[in-house]
């Protein structure tokens, strides 16, 4: 049976890029953007959020900055490079061809998205 973490195993980077592609944001935020918008069916751990952010961000595609102290605690923010909007773009376009892909597999390439 196919669950949620399987699912985010091989899309956590691009999630994170598709939160920032919206705005510079932090952690917690992207964290609840992501279970509000699945109904709380899929949930990025702490951990797995901040070791991808270290990732994405010694990969030179996001870049982060601390926000002002003076709105209530003081939080790290990150956004996209030049190059993170690539890799979003990039990856977006090979999701959309592998779920056309694996809906035409499973029958289902003639249903309304």
């Amino acid at each position: 049976m196919l669950n949620a973490s399987d699912i985010l195993r091989g899309y956590t980077d691009t999630i994170i890029l598709a939160q920032l592609a919206k705005g510079d944001s932090y952690g917690y935020v992207i964290s609840k953007n992501v279970q509000e918008i699945t109904c709380g069916a899929l949930q990025l751990k702490e951990a797995t959020l901040y070791t991808t952010f270290r990732r994405l961000e010694e990969a030179g595609v996001i870049e982060s900055y601390w926000g002002s102290e003076s709105v209530g605690a003081r939080r790290r923010y990150y956004h996209l490079t030049d190059d993170g909007r690539k890799l979003y773009e990039e990856n977006r376009a090979d999701w959309e061809k592998y779920r056309d892909m694996i809906s035409a597999l499973f029958g289902m390439e003639d249903e309304k998205r």
